[in-house]
């Protein structure tokens, strides 16, 4: 994928919707692959549970909007949507301050259903949590 493509995807999925819950949690997209789609969210209180470390709900948040993204940018949109019917997550480490960075990749990408593992690592790469997502493929409501 030449940069220009790459910086096309990473401005449409920044600057898709104003007030949704990835904005909310300030996850930001900061690269794309033809398999990989990765973003990173900072880990502050807004996102703590209340031991102050990293809430689990918040690394699915993180998890889910790169699996429905990396779906997303991987289908003819004006044809077919990606609706996700389940997800799987691990969380194995917390976190109490920094930034976490999340990548999706496709386990199976099919015309009808994406599997899909997404990895969140801390800053030295340990292993924050381990998630994996299906998604349906469906015809695009009209």
């Amino acid at each position: 994928m030449d940069n220009s493509k790459k910086r096309e995807i990473l401005d449409m999925l920044n600057n898709w919707g104003e007030e949704t819950l990835g904005k909310t949690l300030e996850i930001i997209f900061t690269d794309v692959t033809e398999e990989t789609l990765t973003a990173t969210m900072p880990v502050t209180p807004k996102v703590h549970q209340p031991y102050g470390i990293l809430h689990g709900g918040a690394s699915c948040v993180l998890a889910e909007t790169l699996g429905s993204c990396l779906s997303y940018i991987s289908v003819d949109s004006e044809k077919v949507v990606p609706v996700g019917t389940n997800i799987n997550s691990n969380h194995l480490k917390s976190k109490r301050e920094g930034m976490v960075t999340g990548t999706a990749r496709f386990i199976r990408r099919g015309n009808t259903m994406h599997v899909s593992e997404i990895e969140i690592r801390d800053e030295k790469g340990g292993l924050i949590n381990h998630t994996t997502m299906t998604n349906n493929i469906i015809p695009r409501p009209k």
